[in-house]
């Protein structure tokens, strides 16, 4: 019988985690525009704000898995444009976001521990997007480095802004989704 019951309840929050995979598709196909006119490429969108929420929720490496899952799918549908390569720099900014905060808010949660975790999530994603620019924007976009470098302070504001948006919009939502989840 314990086993029926811890079958059951992996199988909703797979249905829960599913459903925050669907909402951040939906999310990134309604909401996205550049929001630096220098770099008009980088688009901001509120696709992460559910991982984010599934991250705290679920754990750092649930929230790894929806960053994958909902890369692959964005990637092959709503922005299918940026293909292989904005699949991949997603799940590098996303994924150690998650797994920074993740990891932070996973041992104590609360609300001072969340706002740490965020700034240290936004923080991660903000360093580890630097060299991932540098390395593998020049081979996607088929530019020389020293372009990309002319395009780096805006790159880097770009993902201290869209990293902070919803970060903040995932402090102001995440309570209030949060019984929803753990049900």
């Amino acid at each position: 019988m314990n086993n029926n019951l811890n079958g059951q309840a992996k199988t909703v929050k797979l249905a829960k985690m599913g459903m925050l995979v669907a909402i951040s598709i939906v999310l990134v196909y309604f909401i996205h525009f550049p929001l630096i006119p220098a770099v008009p490429f980088l688009e901001y969108d509120p696709a992460d704000i559910p991982i984010m929420i599934g991250t705290f929720a679920f754990g750092p490496w649930a929230g790894f898995l929806l960053t994958v899952v909902t890369s692959l799918v964005q990637g092959l549908t709503v922005s299918a444009g940026s293909g292989p390569y904005g699949i991949i720099m997603h799940i590098i900014a996303t994924g150690t976001f998650v797994l920074v905060a993740g990891f932070i808010y996973k041992g104590h949660k609360s609300k001072k521990r969340a706002i740490i975790a965020l700034v240290c999530g936004v923080v991660a994603w903000i360093l580890v997007m630097i060299p991932a620019n540098l390395f593998i924007t020049p081979a996607f976009m088929g530019m020389p480095r020293e372009a990309i470098m002319a395009f780096m302070p805006g790159i880097v504001l770009f993902n201290f802004l869209k990293s902070t948006i919803n970060a903040v919009i995932t402090f102001l939502l995440y309570k209030r989704i949060s019984g929803f989840l753990h049900r």
